[in-house]
């Protein structure tokens, strides 16, 4: 009788630790993972093919925030008719936003803007100016 019980002690401590467990996991599945943010910029890569550059918080949320927000557009010279890619500040608009909440479903990437890079000596440029107004 002491070996019939213990095996059913046994058990019942198993199914026990399967249950917290199990508990953990479907607690985990509601829950926001936390997404590392490194460097100092982030590239947002919309799945519009919109890319974004600027500082990222609350990565892991509905919505996160996009703050010091850069983009790329393209320009023609008209009399060389070449084109430049050219660092544009977003913040002139008329509306004149000071950050971007977004969508993170319409986010297709998170990146970090890499410190040497040439997208981060242009902002770091464009911060040394004052913001056109």
């Amino acid at each position: 009788m002491g070996i019939l019980s213990s095996k059913r002690h046994f058990s019942g401590i198993a199914v026990l630790v399967l249950v917290v467990c199990g508990l953990f996991i479907l607690a985990g599945c509601g829950s926001k993972s936390n997404i590392p943010v490194t460097g100092e910029y982030q590239a947002v890569f919309m799945d519009t093919g919109q890319v974004f550059f600027g500082k990222m918080e609350n990565a892991g949320s509905d919505y996160p925030v996009l703050k010091n927000v850069f983009y790329i557009r393209q320009q023609t010279n008209p009399e060389t008719k070449e084109m430049k890619s050219v660092l544009i500040r977003r913040g002139n608009e008329w509306h004149a936003p000071d950050r971007m909440i977004i969508n993170a479903r319409h986010i297709a990437a998170i990146e970090p803007v890499g410190a040497d890079s040439q997208v981060a000596k242009l902002i770091r440029e464009a911060e040394a100016k004052p913001a056109a107004k």
